[in-house]
């Protein structure tokens, strides 16, 4: 950042990145609470799957994000950074104006459902499942901006990893609200047998009406793009963006990051459903933990983003191990304190040093993402082909161990832009 950018105030367009970080955290979070909810409502006509065809409403949000972070980055270099906010929005709100859908068309058309083999599924369903991946094309690229776009802007006081920690613990905040706002707004607290799909219209009609709001708002905010964190419209970039090793492994790193952050964020309903456990409470707990290691990060300017993931993922690895010996599902809530910080610190690893090549960048790390469709799937499976949730665990431990090898090898920079 140049000593003129210095000299901007950035505390103002920081907020605004901070409070739509809440944003996608809170909907990234209410849409895997789904699943537990309309695996009753919708998947009565479903055999022994159940549980697979419950995960595919996160597989189709997280697969958003491979297919949609190159747009986010294209959007960013055509249209700016607000511009490109923007215009992320107005895709939020056709997401969830799916969401809709998917209920008034159930409602409205009881007898419309597709069979697959023995399996008799609602329409409606895979009308909210399109609704998920729209939904979720919408986050991808507001992270495409906000990501960058934080860890460049300069706030007087403040290092990179701090301003990232700061917006991850909006993020929390939105997560942790999201479970109650399923369980008692959404569908009024209802036991999970009586849940009816027309719970869905006013809720989804109101978050519409909010987004509404939000987008005029920022059209009337000043968001100035940041120099040297982009290439500017018709400039060609000499290398190619995964020529940077600590870039490409850090895609890697990413993508076990998401999956096993959702596979437990969406997954430990079910297994403390299962346990007979209060699913709402575990999931609260969780991504409150999150919230609370967040805030905690936010204060750690002096150790280095490197330290801070290796400390995470063994404190991490360490408690999933014993959840699955004590078949515990209560130790795996206490995980969240220490996922917290990982996205910022793997995050800011892999864009040291990108210069020109970070917005491009942003939108790559996002195909990472796609590890929070992938992993919880296969989890879903694992549940199914093992009668149970408790060894599906295992899966965790694995992508928290090549975290490990990222922050102690991995992240390293072998190649520079600047």
């Amino acid at each position: 950042m140049t000593q003129q950018e210095r000299q901007i105030s950035y505390v103002g367009p920081f907020i605004t990145m901070v409070f739509l970080f809440l944003i996608v955290g809170f909907l990234t979070t209410a849409n895997t609470q789904f699943q537990g909810p309309l695996k009753e409502a919708f998947l009565e006509g479903v055999g022994e799957m159940k549980n697979t065809f419950a995960t595919l409403i996160t597989f189709s949000w997280f697969l958003a994000y491979p297919v949609c972070g190159g747009i986010g980055s294209s959007w960013i270099t055509k249209y700016g950074y607000k511009g490109t906010l923007v215009r992320s929005l107005f895709v939020m709100i056709a997401g969830l104006g799916l969401f809709f859908l998917s209920s008034w068309f159930t409602v409205k058309f009881s007898g419309s459902y597709v069979h697959m083999g023995v399996n008799v599924i609602p329409t409606g369903f895979f009308i909210f499942l399109l609704g998920s991946f729209v939904v979720g094309a919408s986050a991808t690229i507001l992270q495409v901006v906000i990501n960058p776009y934080l860890t460049a802007c300069y706030v007087k006081g403040t290092q990179p990893i701090q301003r990232m920690a700061i917006g991850g613990s909006a993020n929390s905040i939105g997560t942790t609200l999201a479970p109650y706002f399923v369980t008692g707004i959404v569908f009024g607290g209802v036991a999970m047998e009586d849940i009816q799909v027309g719970q869905l219209m006013v809720p989804f009609l109101s978050l519409m009406g909010v987004i509404a709001v939000v987008v005029c708002v920022l059209m009337r905010l000043s968001l100035p793009d940041i120099q040297g964190t982009k290439a500017e419209q018709g400039e060609k970039l000499e290398k190619s963006v995964w020529s940077f090793s600590h870039l490409t492994l850090g895609v890697i790193a990413i993508f076990f990051y998401v999956g096993v952050e959702v596979c437990i964020g969406a997954n430990i309903n079910m297994y403390a459903i299962e346990l007979q456990r209060d699913p709402a409470l575990m999931a609260t707990l969780y991504w409150g933990g999150m919230l609370i290691g967040r805030l905690v990060g936010s204060s750690l300017r002096t150790i280095p983003p490197r330290i801070q993931l290796v400390v995470t993922t063994v404190s991490a690895t360490l408690l999933t191990v014993l959840a699955i010996a004590c078949n515990n599902p209560w130790l795996l809530t206490a995980v969240g304190l220490f996922h917290s910080i990982m996205w910022g610190a793997i995050f800011t690893l892999s864009v040291t040093k990108l210069g020109k090549y970070t917005s491009v960048a942003s939108g790559v790390f996002m195909i990472g993402v796609v590890g929070g469709a992938i992993l919880p799937l296969c989890q879903g499976l694992l549940a199914d082909l093992m009668n149970g949730w408790r060894w599906s665990w295992c899966l965790v431990i694995f992508g928290e161990l090549f975290m490990l090898y990222y922050a102690l090898i991995g992240s390293r920079v072998r190649q520079s832009a600047e």
